[in-house]
């Protein structure tokens, strides 16, 4: 018989860590299960802390027995867990402005619930934020149903860094802006193959934006705005992660990493109210010339 599951307290969570992995859910007990399962194979990053919000319809993904024992296995380990509710919703930023809110931590990760990280990712991520010293750092999620579909149209949008990423201002309509499409189906396990890295080795390239799996300098976050736009979107939103991320692009770059350790689970997305892109939002806010 599956015991009560500890919840954890803000006040206990609270600590000057190096790294906090923050994932929103909803309704989602199977993925959530088997995104902390990830996590908990995760080494090289000790102590790193996890924060999981739920807005589930009915009881919170994580009382699920299968998600539980991953929460228990990640505190066994050393991993603190604290498990949160968030209601009533206010839309995806708001609910990642929350999460940002519980860590202390150094970076945080931005991981959704339908995302597994194979083991030793999370040490590649951290390990590449320090030493390029910019804002973020992300995997772009594998589709592996996609892994026989290949695309090389695509593969000309990747380009690596040379040297630290510095800012970058990018926009829709522009070449910069095209770089997304290197995230699309199974084209990143793609371009890694033709890589052919040794193993340990790993690459920095240019990015737009990535979504489901990205590390970021929680300081620079916070001094870049954070999700703190929420209030100006209307909560049937998307697109709240890539409002951060070019904010965060424009003051202190990001870069993709390669090779990816993100696997997207394909699971049928729980947000299906879509009416406003929270980027298109912010950046209207930002071009609009001021008055003199």
């Amino acid at each position: 018989m599956n015991r009560p599951l500890a919840l954890g307290t803000p006040a206990e969570f609270h600590a000057d860590r190096l790294v906090d992995v923050l994932i929103p859910t909803r309704n989602r007990p199977a993925e959530l299960a088997v995104t902390l399962a990830g996590l908990a194979a995760q080494g090289g990053v000790p102590g790193f802390g996890v924060v999981v919000s739920d807005q589930s319809d009915g009881d919170p993904a994580y009382a699920h027995p299968a998600a539980a024992t991953m929460v228990r296995a990640l505190r066994h380990a050393g991993h603190p867990v604290l498990l949160t509710r968030r209601l009533p919703r206010r839309g995806l930023a708001e609910h990642r402005a929350y999460l940002l809110a519980a860590s202390s931590a150094r970076y945080v990760l931005n991981l959704d619930d339908d995302v597994w990280l194979e083991p030793g990712a999370l040490h590649r991520l951290v390990t590449a934020i320090e030493e390029l010293g910019c804002g973020f750092v992300g995997n772009g999620v594998h589709g592996l149903s996609y892994t026989g579909d290949v695309r090389p149209e695509t593969h000309r949008h990747y380009e690596e860094w040379v040297g630290r990423p510095v800012p970058e201002r990018v926009r829709p309509g522009t070449p910069e802006w095209d770089r997304a499409r290197i995230h699309s189906a199974a084209n990143l396990l793609h371009v890694t193959a033709e890589l052919a890295l040794p193993p340990g080795a790993w690459r920095a390239y240019k990015v737009s934006w990535i979504g489901g799996c990205v590390l970021y300098d929680r300081a620079k976050l916070v001094d870049s705005g954070g999700f703190d736009f929420w209030r100006r979107v209307h909560e049937k939103h998307q697109g709240e992660d890539v409002a951060a991320q070019l904010a965060v692009l424009a003051r202190h770059g990001g870069a993709g990493i390669l090779p990816s350790g993100a696997y997207h689970l394909e699971s049928p997305t729980t947000v299906t109210e879509r009416d406003v892109e929270a980027w298109e939002v912010v950046l209207a806010d930002e071009d609009t010339p001021q008055p003199a």
